[in-house]
């Protein structure tokens, strides 16, 4: 896709998809946003949240980046993109619930098997680390035996569950699990079938999400 290929995918929906939602947007505008969900995913250009989950404008509040990672909580003076948005979307817009969505050939998972040595690649190497947990648990606490496309899916789908326990070190997220006022949800999304799964606490395993209740 082309520049030229975007301003043209805009002028269709100025034309079209706009209309569809104008009164949508205007009230928006007027009222504010008050979404319920905080949707944290890859910044990979093969997923997008609100085409998966069928939202229309105003439902998600989405955080994307590389490996749909969630740092710890960390209260310095340095920046944090995601931190803040997990903030303020937790103390600000009080969501009810925040998922984590996990996918297939994750770009950031297999990464972490390759020692990064370019320079330029400073942000990035600190940034991988935050899924060193979910790679050394599988490889500690694993079958060694297990296929290397299963060693990655299964790392992919532990790693979800590490980024919700970062989650927990945020104290505003504590509190409101703690109260009942919000919900940790972990997802996986299968690029090649379109399937996702979610993560049920009670058979602590991942499971179809189509004909189950989550």
């Amino acid at each position: 896709m082309k520049i030229a290929d975007l301003v043209s995918g805009y002028e269709k929906f100025k034309d079209t998809k706009f209309k569809k939602y104008e009164n949508k947007f205007l009230d928006l505008v007027k009222n504010g946003q008050h979404p319920k969900v905080l949707f944290i995913a890859c910044s990979d250009s093969r997923i997008n949240p609100t085409l998966i989950t069928d939202s229309e404008p105003g439902e998600l509040f989405v955080l994307r980046n590389i490996g749909n990672f969630v740092p710890p909580f960390a209260p310095d003076n340095d920046y944090h993109a995601t931190a803040a948005g997990v903030e303020y979307a937790t103390s600000v817009l009080g969501v009810t619930d925040i998922i984590v969505c996990g996918h297939s050939h994750c770009g950031a998972i297999l990464a972490m098997d390759t020692e990064i040595t370019d320079i330029k690649l400073v942000h990035v190497k600190k940034w991988l680390e935050l899924g060193l947990d979910a790679k050394n648990y599988v490889s500690t606490k694993m079958n060694k035996n297990i296929t290397e496309e299963a060693r990655l899916e299964l790392t992919e789908k532990i790693s979800v569950l590490f980024q919700l326990k970062n989650l927990l070190t945020y104290p505003d997220v504590q509190r409101r699990v703690d109260e009942g006022e919000l919900f940790l949800r972990a997802w996986y999304y299968r690029l090649e079938t379109g399937e996702l799964e979610y993560f049920n606490t009670e058979s602590g395993e991942y499971e179809p999400m189509s004909g189950n209740s989550h």
